[in-house]
């Protein structure tokens, strides 16, 4: 049976709503509807950091609590729904203790105009929750969604190592510094959001929109069968630009990020099998346990709000042509497990995209899991990012590679880009260009040279045409020389401490 309310954890209190408006963010109902205006809006597209809030949910397990920070201004609200919401000032309430992440950014003097200070304090409690020793990698990696434009960063830096000293070997369990009549054990709010959890799925009408929220892959496939036009939603970390930036209006939605099957993850003997639900911040150990050499690109990928939110499905069926992820997938022989009803066939990625926004999709057709191979010891696969920023930025270019040596002789080479063309695609000439021959400093030129006829790269605000194929022969020609032991395999040192 269908529900029709919204309901959700925040400061204790349950919050059940009705009619909701399925593309409302929570950013819009935390400072329009509830006067929570600690929570910014900064760029409305998830890439600065100021609207950032915690969820916290049951684990798969149904045995623990997992907390995440996201984007509160990307995020539709119908989305957390069995959820609770962590706000800034949940942290502490009016008049009352400090919480041990806002005490050390005063004493450290960690905000400066101030705007972007509330979603700094809520990274940092996702840290402080998650990890009780973290290193000055791991501190830089929390704050990656974070932008401070007032160049405040060493003393935010020094406010994550302050009150994480301050706390040493605290229980922290307590999670919130709350009065004492509020304050609630980990299990008390495990039972809490386990009494929250609904089987049934979830159905809203608005002005003529619908919002769908199945809890089973086959109640999945037949609404995508009766509503083939409908968007189908997992992160929203694209989704949620149509509404912030283009002011879309989506008639029907479907939401995937219920549906049990598209959230599991296995590998076999053969293949990691993922479902399209799967965030990035679950799959990626996985990823990099079987492939190393893509630990940059993963680590890169946006930050670690959108990781949280963003599927590894929903990277793949929005088929950007700057999509990170393609690139890598292709190159170790990545297939798609498509469905239609009660119909399911297997595609091979490199043959999914036809041309910009177009895919191998039927009408009513969703991807249901992704199948990639596991390692084989004798290849050496790496990727390449090249952005503007380190951090939290777009690629003007993204490469990936796969290679298999017999002595000197190239067995297999497979190459794949992203910023060059309508789609990411395989680099065919290139790798034709390599194919059987020795592997030197001579044959990889002729491959630099084949990629002009591999891509016609255009200009924008990234990078110049002329420019992109440069940097892609330029990757090429580092990629060759890491095999080497010429170059470092890895550029993550270069603004980043260790």
């Amino acid at each position: 049976m269908a529900r029709s309310a919204v309901r959700f954890v925040l400061d204790g209190q349950v919050i059940e709503l009705h009619d909701v408006d399925p593309t409302r963010t929570v950013l819009q109902f935390l400072r329009e509807d509830l006067g929570r205006t600690g929570t910014k809006e900064g760029c409305a597209e998830g890439d600065c950091g100021a609207c950032t809030v915690v969820l916290v949910e049951v684990n798969r397990d149904g045995d623990d609590l997992s907390l995440k920070a996201i984007n509160a201004c990307i995020q539709f609200l119908p989305t957390i729904d069995g959820k609770e919401l962590i706000t800034v000032e949940s942290l502490s309430p009016a008049g009352g203790e400090l919480h041990p992440v806002q005490r050390a950014m005063v004493e450290q003097h960690g905000s400066q105009c101030g705007f972007c200070t509330p979603g700094f304090v809520m990274s940092l409690f996702a840290l402080y929750k998650s990890n009780a020793n973290p290193t000055r990698e791991e501190i830089d990696d929390a704050l990656a969604g974070n932008l401070c434009r007032c160049t405040g960063y060493r003393p935010i830096i020094a406010a994550a190592q302050a009150m994480l000293a301050a706390t040493e070997g605290e229980d922290r369990s307590d999670w919130l510094r709350q009065p004492a009549d509020s304050v609630q054990a980990p299990g008390e709010r495990l039972a809490q959001l386990k009494a929250l959890a609904h089987e049934d799925s979830l159905e809203i009408d608005h002005a003529g929109r619908h919002f769908f929220a199945p809890t089973t892959v086959d109640s999945l496939a037949a609404l995508v069968l009766r509503n083939p036009d409908a968007t189908l939603l997992a992160g929203g970390t694209d989704i949620g630009l149509w509404v912030t930036k283009q002011h879309r209006e989506l008639e029907t939605v479907i939401y995937t990020g219920r549906v049990a099957e598209l959230a599991e993850m296995s590998v076999s003997s053969t293949h990691i099998e993922i479902g399209a639900a799967v965030t990035f911040t679950e799959l990626m150990p996985v990823i990099i346990g079987q492939y190393p050499g893509l630990e940059e690109l993963f680590r890169r990928f946006a930050s670690p709000p959108i990781r949280n939110t963003a599927t590894l499905g929903g990277n793949i069926a929005n088929g950007s042509p700057i999509g990170d992820s393609m690139a890598a997938l292709m190159v170790v022989g990545a297939s798609l497990v498509l469905r239609r009803g009660d119909a399911t066939r297997e595609l091979p990625l490199d043959a999914f995209y036809h041309d910009y926004q177009v895919n191998d999709l039927a009408p009513g057709e969703f991807l249901e899991r992704i199948r990639i191979p596991v390692a084989r010891s004798a290849a050496i696969v790496q990727s390449q990012k090249w952005s503007k920023r380190f951090d939290q930025d777009i690629s003007a270019v993204c490469t990936a590679y796969y290679l298999e040596l017999d002595g000197d002789e190239v067995r297999h080479f497979r190459m794949a880009c992203g910023g060059l063309a309508p789609i990411v695609k395989r680099a065919a000439h290139c790798e034709t260009a390599l194919s059987g021959q020795r592997w030197t400093e001579e044959a990889v030129e002729r491959a630099c040279a084949a990629l002009q006829s591999d891509f016609r790269p255009i200009s924008d605000a990234r990078a110049a045409a002329d420019i992109r194929m440069l940097a892609v022969q330029n990757l090429l020609r580092r990629f060759y020389h890491e095999t080497k032991g010429d170059v470092e395999s890895t550029v993550y040192t270069y603004g980043r401490a260790r």
